[in-house]
């Protein structure tokens, strides 16, 4: 089997090994920007303007103003408060669980992403929904006055959602702080929106807190946490936020400066998407609205699909041994073309 571990090209639309090119349908680029000319111009730009990296605190004497100019553009964007720039998804959610844990009493959701573990695994059973009518009744029946619910907004593997306004049930003499990894969601599902409908959750005892990686849709390599100001100034003063050097200026710089491409590009997944689903109508392959996933379990999905120079993401879950789950993602990179000669072979051969 051709072996694509040891690339030296971007992972975008078309991928070249062994002589032979294959259309990609994988990978977390969802809206294309790691190969977006008009992107790498404005990251080039923001290089060009304030270096390749900044090798210091943000607690430093001499700052640049990108990051606190990006977090407030970036609050207002996403509809919080507030937002906290780090160099990285898994730092962001290492930082919220462990500052916001002090003195709460910790749940965490069946399948949370291992950023947000505090420790090892914390090895939740049952579905989500077992484990929300477990969690409500836990809090209301509960001694403790303050709880921290840690879990993942979107699987973007299977892929599903999870819903969480169950949680309006418990006591309002309780207060809860919901930390929500929406690393595959954030500004992808929705346009300039969190994949949770965080409008439903807020009340006067529930805090929502969503921590992401903005490597996948957003294209760049940072991590960001959304939260109202009260969280966000605890969190600032946890020697993660302290200590810790942030991302490239010149990424955050596209990021800041990138809004009508990002738009662009948007638009031009949600169609690619779209253009897709018809094909898929008798197959038996997975999807949600609005998100560029489709999952199979079917065996030999990969292997029909390689044959035929399309690569797509492919490997056991959720353990080791159990069955291939196959993923073909569509980005904003792809073609029209590319996403019908897709179909058709999906359609020559059902699984």
């Amino acid at each position: 089997m051709t072996s694509f571990r040891n690339l030296n090209q971007t992972t975008g639309r078309l991928i070249h090994q062994h002589g032979q090119y294959y259309l990609f349908f994988g990978g977390t680029a969802y809206l294309g920007l790691l190969n977006n000319p008009a992107y790498i111009s404005l990251y080039k730009e923001g290089m060009d303007a304030l270096g390749l990296n900044n090798g210091t605190s943000r607690t430093n004497n001499v700052q640049l103003g990108i990051y606190e100019q990006a977090e407030q553009q970036l609050a207002k964007r996403f509809g919080f408060d507030e937002s906290i720039l780090v160099s990285s998804g898994y730092l962001a959610a290492q930082l919220a669980v462990r500052q916001l844990a002090k003195g709460r009493q910790v749940l965490y959701a069946p399948d949370t992403h291992p950023s947000l573990w505090l420790d090892d695994n914390p090895m939740v059973g049952g579905t989500f929904a077992e484990w929300l009518e477990r969690a409500v009744a836990e809090i209301n029946g509960g001694a403790a006055e303050e709880y921290l619910v840690i879990g993942n907004a979107i699987d973007n593997l299977t892929p599903q959602l999870y819903d969480y306004t169950a949680l309006l049930q418990v006591s309002a003499k309780k207060k809860i702080t919901l930390v929500l990894d929406d690393s595959h969601g954030l500004g992808v599902m929705k346009l300039n929106s969190a994949t949770v409908d965080v409008s439903a959750l807020r009340d006067g005892h529930i805090d929502v807190v969503v921590v992401a990686s903005l490597a996948k849709g957003l294209g760049t390599d940072a991590g960001i946490i959304l939260s109202d100001s009260t969280a966000a100034d605890s969190m600032r003063q946890h020697p993660i936020f302290t200590g810790a050097s942030p991302s490239s200026p010149g990424g955050v710089y596209a990021l800041l400066h990138g809004q009508d491409i990002y738009e662009q590009a948007f638009y031009r997944m949600q169609a690619n998407a779209d253009l897709l689903r018809p094909y898929l109508k008798e197959l038996p392959i997975h999807s949600l609205p609005h998100f560029p996933v489709f999952s199979s379990s079917a065996p030999h999905l990969y292997r029909h699909l390689i044959q035929k120079n399309i690569l797509v993401s492919s490997f056991p879950y959720p353990l080791p041994e159990s069955p291939l789950l196959n993923r073909i993602i569509v980005s904003a990179s792809h073609t029209d073309d590319d996403i019908r000669h897709l179909g058709e072979i999906l359609l020559s051969e059902k699984y």
